[in-house]
């Protein structure tokens, strides 16, 4: 007998709590540099640790009333909110790629749109403890960016034996070298020379030949709050600092520019190009890496432009390399639109603000990580539209 359908999205809300209990732990271990496995969870107050039975995602918390069962010290609502919302999150993505039709070439889930499903949703899980962790130290940690880009990298590069290589271009379900803007073998070149340019860079800066921007030494054992406490209190130079990662950013403009005009004027080499671009393995890496580099690009230029203009620090390099992460998962057109969609979030958060007379400002991660999560559901919407657009 078929299971009831009620079964697989109570299931994966489920484990979307799960997660959403796991990213608590990253969120108060990850940036004070504590292992995320060993010891186990315990109540900061006492120090006593957390029993199993007091550890169930969203029940444990209600039925000991928020407060831990030895010291009655309170628990804080982050747990049972971040648990909530992660379950949430996935659960509604699920409905809404697999029942509500808003995403075209996913209506099977054991057709292939699992493999889809489950990046995006590493994705959504990382923005959340990355949210969470920016609203209250104000900083991204970078191992949270990097685990995200990998899923995107991996995931794109072997979607092409999980899923028809032809539905994934025709519905740019994943990053692959099929543009809605350049032709494939552009994309792939520009991805090539960009990571290039992008190894040069990182060794001209562990030569010391390029200087790391409001780089300050932390002492021994300093966690992440602590060096972004003692960052924030140092006098830069901004405008001197933005400059030393324009130097940075200059090897991989350059490469991106040759490699992209090599291609094209080389006849043989450019032939050879096309086709190998379009080797599915080959096309979904190159069109992550590329998605990658245009996230981290859009909020790395007005950081630039911010800072140079201003004379103070626009953006943080952590918000650089969150919208990297996404352009990895979700491909550099729609890390675009994202990009543009975040300030209308955070023009509702100052109309919220200003209706309730409590002025607080947030970090901008937030907002980026719900245009990311606006454009995944928005996806057919945004690209049915930048289809008439470019194609008219």
């Amino acid at each position: 007998m078929a299971a009831p359908d009620w079964i697989l999205p109570v299931f994966i809300f489920a484990v979307g709590c799960c997660i959403g209990s796991f990213l608590n732990v990253v969120v108060y271990r990850l940036p004070r540099d504590k292992s995320l496995v060993i010891p186990p969870s315990a109540c900061p107050a006492c120090g006593r640790n957390i029993m199993f039975y007091d550890n169930i995602p969203l029940v444990s918390w209600l039925l000991l009333g928020c407060k831990c069962r030895y010291c009655k010290a309170p628990i804080s609502p982050r747990y049972f909110i971040i648990e909530l919302l992660t379950g949430a999150v996935f659960m509604g993505l699920y409905f809404i790629y697999f029942h509500f039709g808003l995403r075209s070439g996913m209506e099977s889930f054991f057709g292939g749109g699992w493999f889809v499903y489950l990046i995006h949703i590493s994705l959504l899980a990382c923005l959340i403890a990355a949210s969470a962790i920016d609203l209250e130290l104000w900083v991204i940690p970078m191992a949270i960016c990097w685990f995200a880009t990998a899923v995107g990298l991996a995931g794109s590069a072997v979607a092409g034996y999980v899923i028809d290589p032809q539905l994934i271009r025709g519905y740019y379900l994943l990053p692959t070298t099929s543009d809605l803007v350049f032709k494939e073998a552009t994309v792939a070149s520009l991805a090539l020379g960009s990571t290039i340019g992008l190894g040069i860079s990182m060794v001209l800066v562990a030569a010391g030949v390029i200087k790391r921007s409001y780089e300050s030494a932390p002492a021994e054992g300093e966690n992440l709050a602590c060096e972004q406490e003692k960052q924030d209190q140092q006098q830069f130079n901004h405008r001197l600092e933005i400059c030393r990662e324009i130097l940075f950013l200059l090897p991989i403009i350059v490469c991106a520019w040759a490699a992209l005009e090599v291609s094209r004027t080389n006849l043989t080499i450019s032939t050879w190009w096309v086709n190998f671009s379009q080797h599915p393995f080959v096309a979904g890496l190159m069109g992550s890496i590329w998605g990658y580099f245009v996230g981290c690009g859009i909020v790395w230029a007005t950081r630039i432009l911010g800072t140079l203009g201003f004379g103070k620090e626009a953006m943080g390099l952590g918000d650089v390399h969150l919208m990297g992460a996404a352009g990895a998962v979700v491909g550099p057109v729609s890390v675009v639109v994202a990009f543009f969609i975040a300030p209308f979030f955070g023009l509702a958060w100052a109309g919220v603000q200003s209706l309730s007379k409590k002025i607080r400002q947030i970090p901008y991660g937030p907002f980026l990580s719900l245009g990311v999560f606006a454009v995944m559901i928005l996806h057919d919407s945004v690209f049915n539209f930048l289809a008439r657009m470019f194609y008219r």
